[in-house]
């Protein structure tokens, strides 16, 4: 088995360095000149998904009918390098990512990404963060629906932290629905801190979406509360937190 995986993991890798180094550059240079990315983007999902096929996973989705046809934004737990590619893969029409500043220096990379409207995030500068979170808000005024992480990095046990209230403060600022995303599995198949990618079923929960017009600034407390529920409470027993939420 640890053989098979091994295997998988070395031709997804392959794969994915030959999609971004030989056939990115193109498809970058297309959006700059077109100015959208309306042929990168599907491009781009395209590549992760396949990527994660022949690493083996399955991402399966349930609840998509509970994503609203308009910008929302999509708060997740997070458990594993794999969940960014399996969410996204998963939402109809185009997202964007809030995501660590260290990809955005990955050539080609960082450069679709931007191009996205991907934000990078400085998670130990406040300033910089908050400017993320602004920037963030501007977007989504203009229709980009974007996933958040919103215990800020991944669990270390896989169970559910605490989340970071600034992304309840864009959704709020940006008068999104938010909708409450339970990502189940992937810790098992890339636990944090392994290269070894494991084959196997990827599990993706879309909660009914939250109305933030009856919550303010001051009280966004009550709503990371409440989406903290609802993701916990479809997850198995290994991922639910400690504490009562």
């Amino acid at each position: 088995m640890l053989v098979v995986a091994f295997l998988r993991t070395i031709a997804a890798a392959i794969f994915l360095v030959f999609y971004g180094a030989v056939l990115g550059p193109f498809f970058i240079l297309q959006a700059m000149f077109a100015g959208n990315v309306r042929i990168l983007y599907p491009f781009s999902i395209g590549g992760s998904q396949i990527g994660l096929r022949i690493a083996g996973i399955d991402p399966r989705a349930e609840g998509v009918e509970n994503i609203p046809a308009r910008t929302c934004l999509f708060v997740c737990n997070h458990v594993s390098n794999l969940d960014p590619p399996v969410v996204v893969g998963r939402i109809p029409g185009r997202v964007a990512l809030l995501a660590k500043r260290s990809l955005f220096r990955i050539p080609f990379l960082g450069t679709a990404m931007r191009l996205g409207r991907f934000i990078p995030v400085q998670r130990e500068d406040p300033s910089a963060a908050r400017a993320s979170v602004r920037l963030a808000r501007k977007y989504m005024r203009e229709g980009i629906s974007y996933v958040i992480f919103a215990e800020g990095t991944r669990s270390r046990d896989g169970r559910l932290g605490q989340f970071k209230r600034g992304s309840f403060l864009l959704a709020i600022e940006a008068g999104a629905p938010v909708v409450p995303v339970s990502v189940i599995g992937t810790q098992h198949l890339q636990p944090r801190g392994a290269t070894l990618i494991r084959p196997g079923i990827a599990r993706v929960v879309f909660h009914p979406a939250l109305d933030v017009t009856q919550y303010t600034p001051a009280t966004r407390k009550e709503l990371s509360d409440r989406v903290r529920a609802a993701i916990a409470n479809a997850l198995p027993p290994d991922q639910r937190p400690l504490d009562a939420v």
